[in-house]
């Protein structure tokens, strides 16, 4: 099982944050840097800052020698299935062959009206996003095509150059609807969802491995991730003061451990306790089957929590 580091980078992370968080990770043995894909703050906190997520990948493949970068995910709504395939296999080349696209069908009502891309209701928006996957994935291959779709048109198209990895691993997000498996069993390399335990992981596992069955594919090529919360110190006195300091910087009047026993926020499917605590919880989930977690690491600045992942963590959880 692997743990990769997933930072939400729309609540104002830095060029030097983003900076420090990659050396963390290549220091310390964390192999995957996973980042949002937002403009806009997912807590309406106009006065948090995001750069883009692509720009922000393909300048840290300059300057990281090991670590794999991708989404969690790229909104489809944001950019022109074109313009998302080309960007990915330019962090692919920089990189040398370590970029992890990620793809969804996009959510956040008020990032997209504050910034003035489209947001249909959830049937059209599906339809377009099965359309975008199909002139990605065919860019990326070696074949020349055309496309003629209601809410796309590609003609003759060689794009060139290729990506260095081939095939390009491609992740897709959802909730585990069944529109979304069936495209992810046609389409995607890894299913992603969020914030989910062991019971539902296994309930999720089943429906994949369905969709996947009656498309003809084999389930085991198709490997089921999760992207959650992550609270880890290597005491419960650690834990508390990074619970604290979370609960400052959201808002909340900094109590450590009302943070950690609050139900709301999904907190029953984070990662959270020391790092035996985390490994056991860890174990469940790849027990309920679980391929990898994305650890959303929400107090970015912290990069001891990053350091403990890859030096502590892993080298326990790479055993499963």
């Amino acid at each position: 099982m692997e743990v990769t580091l997933m930072i939400e980078g729309q609540e104002d992370v830095t060029w030097g944050d983003w900076v420090a968080i990659a050396e963390a990770c290549e220091r310390s043995g964390v192999g995957t840097l996973f980042r949002s894909d937002h403009y806009y703050s997912v807590h309406d906190r106009a006065e948090r800052g995001s750069l883009d997520a692509l720009t922000t990948l393909g300048a840290l493949a300059a300057i990281t020698d090991k670590l794999r970068l991708g989404t969690m995910v790229s909104p489809a709504t944001f950019r022109h299935p074109s313009v998302f395939a080309k960007a990915f296999v330019t962090i692919d080349r920089i990189s040398g062959g370590r970029a992890e696209p990620g793809l969804g069908a996009g959510w956040w009502d008020r990032e997209h009206e504050a910034y003035g891309f489209d947001l249909p209701e959830l049937g059209p928006r599906m339809d377009a996003f099965e359309e975008q996957l199909e002139v990605i994935e065919r860019q990326w291959a070696d074949e020349p095509f055309s496309f003629d779709g209601e809410h796309f048109k590609v003609v003759d198209l060689d794009a060139q150059p290729k990506p260095l990895q081939r095939p390009m691993p491609f992740i897709i997000g959802g909730s585990g609807g069944p529109r979304s498996l069936r495209i992810a069993a046609r389409w995607a390399s890894e299913y992603n969802t969020v914030f989910s335990g062991p019971e539902k992981l296994r309930e999720l596992r089943g429906k994949l491995d369905a969709a996947c069955e009656k498309v003809g594919r084999d389930p085991s090529t198709l490997p089921l991730s999760v992207m959650t919360g992550w609270m880890v110190g290597k005491t419960r006195e650690e834990v508390v003061d990074r619970a604290a300091r979370l609960s400052e910087w959201q808002g909340g009047d900094g109590d450590g451990e009302a943070f950690l026993t609050d139900p709301g926020s999904h907190k029953e499917a984070w990662i959270l306790g020391t790092v035996s605590d985390a490994v056991e919880q860890l174990r469940a989930l790849h027990e309920a089957g679980c391929h990898r977690i994305m650890a959303q690491h929400l107090l970015h600045r912290d990069t001891e929590a990053i350091e403990l992942i890859g030096r502590e963590v892993s080298p326990l959880v790479e055993r499963f």
